[in-house]
């Protein structure tokens, strides 16, 4: 027995404390199974009092028994009896299991946070299909047979890849999309049906407007149709009810700038399209008003990442449908897995408008894009500082910083697209011209903008 530990002092997402050893026990070794792994310390109050737990001579074998007969897959916890004083607390280890889900009579758990989530019946399934690296989209759909799809539609997927490839894909089409497992075993996956549908698709519904308040709709249009298609025509239709402005530069013809980013309107929509749980009933909906444009989805985030991940950049992309990703990253549609929310903020930056907002409303994702517009004069202000006219880079970086005095470095050059080396010169001639300056240490600390 151990003597002496330095046992923790609160709960977390890896620390459980329980005073006696009940079913609430294996509920929380099941959850650690299906998270990171985790500890339970039994003979622990939940404040981290130490109560101790009288041990007879079989208590732990019969404990051990009762987790595997109670699991599914059955666990087996590693055991430290540990002294604490003239008490003892029996701390029950488990690590990640590599085939998820883990079960306990029949229900599912997840560590989250400091606490045990029960899974519902899609969550119980993206965790499988992660533990396995696959995805519902790749799987058969009993309803939807080969018959359902446009060859036509395929063929020009094709020619779409091979104009940005500069290669002749040289096969038929059902034989590309047998290649591409778009068809599988001769039957058509979820994936597949999405991609291709021929006509009316229930599954891919879109609802786009233009309001002029919360009630007040003037122009909208509703869409069932195939992904390619229903995101060109959500493209269009939003273009069509900006406003542009055109600017008289020096060149021949005058240029034209709307009051919203085209580039970043076209990476919501693309992420929309391809991250969304298909297998909720409700649909997309976009609502543009004067000020903002709201874009909701089904499905909340995927594969465990945060709001706080998506913003520092902190975080290894998963896709929730990893067979529509491929056909949109095959007609260079998405660039690069993972970086679209830098991208998006990255262009907004740019273009001088406010900072796009991420949520997670009820069980979906929303992304709300302003028209606000960042001034200008700071700019210039900062700008004579530094005795020069700042660069596009150099804008975009003190931005950032406004909007997050608390980003680091890394993710500054994760934001801005350029170097950390980049960011960390600019950073110190910044300093040194008294432009911004570090608040606290490097770790705790943040970053204020001297712009008066």
């Amino acid at each position: 027995m151990k003597e002496n530990p330095l046992l923790p002092t609160t709960e977390s997402e890896r620390v459980e404390f329980k005073t006696l050893f009940t079913n609430e026990v294996i509920v929380s070794l099941v959850a650690f199974s299906n998270a990171k792994g985790g500890v339970v310390y039994v003979g622990v109050a939940d404040d981290g009092e130490v109560k101790g737990i009288q041990l007879g001579k079989e208590t732990i074998a019969k404990w051990i028994n009762e987790i595997k007969t109670k699991t599914a897959p059955a666990i087996i916890p590693d055991v430290e009896e540990i002294s604490a004083g003239d008490k003892a607390v029996v701390a029950l280890h488990v690590i990640e299991y590599p085939i998820k889900p883990v079960s306990t009579r029949g229900r599912f758990y997840k560590r989250t946070g400091n606490a045990n989530h029960l899974l519902s019946v899609s969550e119980v399934a993206d965790m499988h299909l992660q533990t396995i690296n696959s995805s519902w989209d790749f799987y058969p759909d009993p309803n939807h047979g080969i018959e359902c799809i446009s060859i036509d539609k395929v063929n020009h997927f094709i020619e779409r890849i091979q104009q940005r490839t500069q290669n002749n894909i040289g096969i038929p089409a059902l034989q590309f999309l047998e290649k591409m497992e778009v068809i599988r075993d001769k039957k058509l996956t979820f994936g597949g049906y999405l991609l291709f549908a021929k006509d009316y698709c229930v599954i891919s519904d879109v609802q786009v407007g233009r309001f002029k308040s919360e009630i007040t709709i003037i122009d909208s249009i509703s869409l069932n149709t195939d992904l390619f298609t229903e995101t060109d025509e959500i493209i269009a239709f939003i273009k069509k009810h900006l406003m542009v402005e055109f600017i008289i530069t020096g060149n021949p013809q005058r240029t034209e700038r709307f009051d919203y980013p085209l580039d970043a309107i076209r990476e919501i929509v693309v992420n929309m399209i391809v991250h969304r749980d298909y297998r909720d009933s409700s649909g997309s909906i976009i609502k543009i008003f004067d000020n903002k444009i709201e874009f909701y989805n089904p499905g909340r985030l995927f594969g465990g990442i945060t709001i706080n991940d998506l913003l520092t950049g902190n975080y290894t992309s998963k896709s929730r449908n990893k067979l529509i990703a491929k056909a949109f990253k095959e007609t260079g549609l998405i660039e690069r897995y993972g970086s679209g929310i830098m991208r998006i903020r990255r262009i907004c930056l740019d273009y001088g408008i406010k900072e796009p907002v991420f949520q997670e409303v009820s069980q979906g994702f929303k992304v709300t894009l302003f028209k606000e517009k960042i001034s200008n004069k700071l700019g210039d202000k900062l700008g004579d500082k530094l005795g020069d006219k700042l660069g596009d880079n150099q804008e975009s970086i003190l931005a950032a910083i406004r909007s997050n005095p608390t980003v680091s470095l890394s993710q500054l050059s994760k934001m801005i697209g350029i170097s950390q080396t980049a960011i960390e010169n600019n950073v110190t001639k910044f300093k040194k011209a008294g432009l911004i300056q570090r608040i606290g240490p490097a770790k705790g600390g943040y970053w204020k903008v001297n712009d008066k």
